[in-house]
């Protein structure tokens, strides 16, 4: 947890190029990824996926910030 994401208790930056091809954040929280933020580059579009189901706004708002700190907006060939 950081003073900056506070409602987030931890995060991964994570690449896949299997079913799909992008870079992304995994959040978790209680030691499990309750939600992931996702540039698909395939798809061109940023996707989020929720594992938990329901979650606080500020947690969505604050994983929404993370990946928008770490990812790049331009997506690859």
């Amino acid at each position: 947890m950081s003073r900056e994401f506070p409602k987030i208790e931890n995060y991964v930056v994570a690449s896949d190029v299997g079913q799909r091809d992008g870079v992304g954040v995994e959040i978790y929280s209680g030691g499990k990824m309750i939600m992931e933020v996702f540039r698909d580059d395939t798809k061109m579009k940023r996707e989020v996926t929720l594992y938990q189901k329901e979650l606080e706004l500020d947690v969505v708002e604050q994983a929404i910030a993370i990946f928008k700190k770490e990812i790049p907006h331009d997506y690859q060939d």
